[in-house]
């Protein structure tokens, strides 16, 4: 099984993620923010990806380190249970509609994090969380993850439904790159014979 945990401890927030690659999207997610908590169960969901997600932080001050350090530690937890990245599809992408939205969501699990981001709001807070908040997780995430991460929405009204219709879309586009491939599954998905460096 493909799993790994991660406790990240800095003055600013305390969190503490495990993740099985190969489960069946079970989750226990608590951040201190609402919204938050609701985008990574949807995450663990439609990833499949079980999820263990316990975030005490800074929130008195606003939601930034929380939000940033979690997409951090969720992102090395993903890393390290990937390893060597031996037999795994490596792309993954998603059209994920939700009402009067699509949003397109595409991944390498390169080993070369970069992201992305074509995504706009129309309002500056959902809830209590700050929506340019959702590009600094998405950023996090890629980082820590090494993942390229192409996120687009390409039409929508609602910014909830904005918003999770790319976190669906990076869950499904996630489920896809990580499988392994039966017909290579000895193999790293490269010609080089490993991921990362260069191209």
């Amino acid at each position: 099984m493909r799993t790994a945990s991660i406790e990240r401890n800095t003055k600013e927030t305390k969190i503490k993620v495990s993740v099985n690659l190969d489960g069946t999207g079970e989750y226990s997610v608590s951040t201190g923010i609402g919204f938050l908590d609701h985008m990574l169960e949807q995450l663990s969901r439609h990833s499949l990806i079980d999820l263990t997600v316990e975030a005490e932080g800074d929130t008195h001050i606003d939601f930034h380190h929380t939000t940033e350090d979690t997409g951090i530690a969720i992102g090395e937890a993903v890393n390290q249970a990937l390893g060597d990245r031996k037999g795994i599809t490596r792309y993954g992408s998603a059209l994920v509609p939700m009402d009067e939205t699509l949003s397109r969501i595409a991944i390498d699990l390169s080993n070369r994090p970069y992201l992305i981001w074509r995504v706009d709001f129309s309002k500056p807070k959902l809830g209590d969380m700050d929506t340019e908040l959702f590009k600094e997780w998405f950023q996090a995430f890629a980082q820590a993850a090494g993942a390229t991460l192409h996120v687009e929405n390409l039409y929508g009204e609602n910014n909830h439904h904005i918003v999770e219709s790319c976190y669906k879309g990076l869950a499904r586009s996630l489920r896809e790159a990580m499988e392994i491939d039966p017909r290579k599954a000895d193999a790293v998905p490269s010609t080089k014979g490993t991921l990362g460096g260069s191209l």
